[in-house]
């Protein structure tokens, strides 16, 4: 048992301010895994979340979660109390100065209300900020790295970033570069976005790769076998799952299109789990389609539920691609999840997918954007039990075996120490050459 500091006569240890968009999340379980995984290694954290939540069940990883939660101000006109005294508080701070230039710079580039309303959540944050955090880190190189790098001046502390997918493609390279300058170190979570973030960073080393990965732990071992459907018997279709919001670049209208050409003496159900913007309109392609009666659209669900719906299916598809708006997945954790419980994945060949998936090795990877490539991947692994079985215990001898959740976190803790002037705890740094 710990003492605290005020029974022994010392001060408590120094914590890490944790920085995210929302809190909880159902769509971002790679941040509570990895925030628990921290907490299990021994580092005292505060999460602080520029929103509430919207989602009205959370998954029981969240539950584990001992660091306390900071609400900012969501929008600066509901709480302006808090905004006021922040700002009142910052006109005293001797380096007040020095934001001033940044925020200015920012907003010649990027004259918004949203930069107005990032440097209000920093004022509140920078002198809401307990004495004892010595370190911040933020998830995500857009809006919450705005706010974090101005409290930051604020406040003189450093800051480190997770980069990992939307925030890496839709924010100017001007912006990410002088984050990423600002910054004391980095991590995102595939190929794609290291090679493109370090190429904006002023130093090597500046930016690491380190892959989310799995913590199996939390996961039960893949079923010992699954029925052999063929989809040649109606009264039990091949089962189709699907995990993602329903948003452009998880390419569901590819999907649903691909799910209508499949040929009419293959019998099948397709479920989609998630909640989205464009759920109402992939019901209506679903009902144009001629489909709707072999599709559900289940909505969000918590890890546990989600789990026992891969369980009970044979194939798991994600055929992701790149929105208009030039959002982009990175390494879906969805993809993992399928991998945990031995399940055949149909995925498209591109952003991350392929770091995980090789082709007909451990999935099936088709071209992104191309419905007709991905109705014969699903044609004929539906027809295929064997080659599901071969391609979904590759699947998990390769998350198993090269992307367990355990190294990354260790990588992540050991910076984070670092950061706090603390010894790595024996977990040297992985470099880039220790990819898998």
């Amino acid at each position: 048992m710990t003492m605290s500091g005020s029974s022994r006569g010392v001060s408590p240890p120094a914590r890490i301010a944790i920085v995210v968009k929302g809190y909880p999340r159902l769509s971002e379980t790679f941040i509570a895994q990895e925030i628990l995984g921290l907490e299990q290694r021994g580092l005292a954290l505060a999460i602080w979340s520029l929103r509430h939540p919207t989602e009205r069940i959370s998954h029981p990883m969240h539950r584990q979660i001992a660091a306390p939660v900071t609400y900012l101000p969501e929008y600066l006109y509901q709480e302006p109390l808090r905004v006021l005294r922040g700002a009142l508080t910052a006109l005293a701070n001797p380096r007040l100065g020095k934001l001033i230039v940044a925020f200015w710079r920012d907003l010649k580039r990027d004259f918004t209300p949203s930069r107005g309303r990032r440097l209000g959540q920093a004022l509140v944050m920078a002198r809401e900020l307990p004495a004892d955090i010595r370190h911040l880190h933020v998830h995500y190189l857009h809006t919450p790295a705005s706010v974090v790098r101005y409290a930051s001046l604020l406040r003189g502390l450093s800051f480190s970033f997770s980069a990992h997918a939307k925030d890496i493609w839709t924010t100017p390279d001007w912006e990410k570069r002088e984050k990423i300058a600002d910054s004391t170190w980095g991590v995102t979570c595939t190929e794609t976005g290291h090679s493109h973030l370090a190429a904006l960073a002023p130093d090597d080393g500046r930016v690491h790769l380190v892959y989310h990965g799995l913590d199996l732990s939390r996961f039960p071992v893949p079923p010992a076998e699954r029925p052999a459907r063929d989809g040649s018997d109606a009264a039990d279709p091949v089962r189709i799952i699907s995990v993602g919001r329903a948003v452009a670049k998880k390419g569901y209208d590819d999907l649903l299109s691909a799910l209508a050409a499949l040929p009419e003496g293959l019998h099948w159900r397709f479920a989609h789990v998630g909640s989205g913007d464009m759920l109402a309109s992939l019901k209506r392609q679903a009902a144009a389609r001629g489909i709707a009666d072999k599709v559900i659209f289940l909505g969000a669900k918590a890890q546990p539920d989600v789990i026992n719906l891969m369980r009970e299916a044979d194939i798991f598809v994600l055929p992701a691609k790149e929105a208009k708006s030039g959002d982009r997945d990175g390494l879906p954790n969805v993809v993992m999840e399928a991998a945990s419980q031995g399940l055949a994945v149909i995925a498209t060949d591109f952003s991350g997918i392929p770091e995980f998936i090789r082709h007909d090795r451990e999935g099936w990877l088709t071209p992104p954007g191309n419905w007709e490539s991905l109705a014969n991947a699903l044609n004929l692994l539906a027809r295929d039990p064997e080659a599901r079985h071969r391609l979904g215990t590759a699947a998990f001898n390769r998350l198993r075996d090269d992307f367990s959740a355990d190294g990354g976190i260790d990588q992540v803790a050991a910076l984070l120490r670092r950061s706090l002037g603390e010894r790595p705890a024996e977990v040297p740094v992985a470099e880039e050459e220790a990819r898998p």
